[in-house]
């Protein structure tokens, strides 16, 4: 049986990624509703700028969860990067296999509201950016604390180009 997301894990990963953001500060907050309308060509680099701040602060939110809770919030992070694995969305941000992971990695790190407004139209999508320590995060926690990748028995994979109806 293929596990789908529970929507409290849903919630409680969008939760400690807007938590994580508040540790950054105010500036990283305005840099990311900035980052939606696209309001200067300045954005760009200075929300991926801090980026590694935001995953410092994920990481100490993430301290001491349980196998089951960061398998959970991989469960969610694999979902949303294979709902974001679309020609649409590849048609904005290009990259090669690895290249379009990262990009959605940064679509998924800028938060909810990056994430659907990125679903929604395509455009918002950012070309060339880094987000590769963010597909793996929960992951990677969860091997250094446990020894092993999270089973996620998702049937599904965060790899670019797998999600079938993404690419018709």
């Amino acid at each position: 049986m293929r596990k789908i997301p529970a929507a409290a894990d849903e919630a409680r990963f969008w939760t400690m990624i807007e938590s994580a953001w508040e540790l950054v500060g105010d500036e990283p907050a305005a840099l990311r509703k900035a980052l939606i309308h696209r309001e200067n060509d300045d954005t760009v680099p200075a929300v991926e700028a801090q980026v590694p701040h935001f995953l410092g602060q994920l990481r100490t939110l993430s301290e001491g969860l349980s196998s089951d809770e960061l398998t959970a919030l991989d469960r969610v992070l694999e979902r949303k990067l294979y709902d974001l694995d679309r020609a649409d969305i590849h048609g904005v941000t290009g990259g090669s296999d690895d290249g379009f992971l990262y990009c959605r990695g940064f679509v998924v790190a800028m938060g909810r509201e990056f994430y659907d407004a990125a679903l929604a139209a395509p455009t918002v999508a950012v070309r060339d950016t880094d987000g590769g320590k963010m597909c793996y995060f929960f992951a990677h926690l969860h091997s250094d604390r446990f020894g092993a990748f999270p089973k996620t028995e998702s049937g599904i994979s965060r790899e670019s180009f797998s999600n079938p109806a993404g690419w018709n």
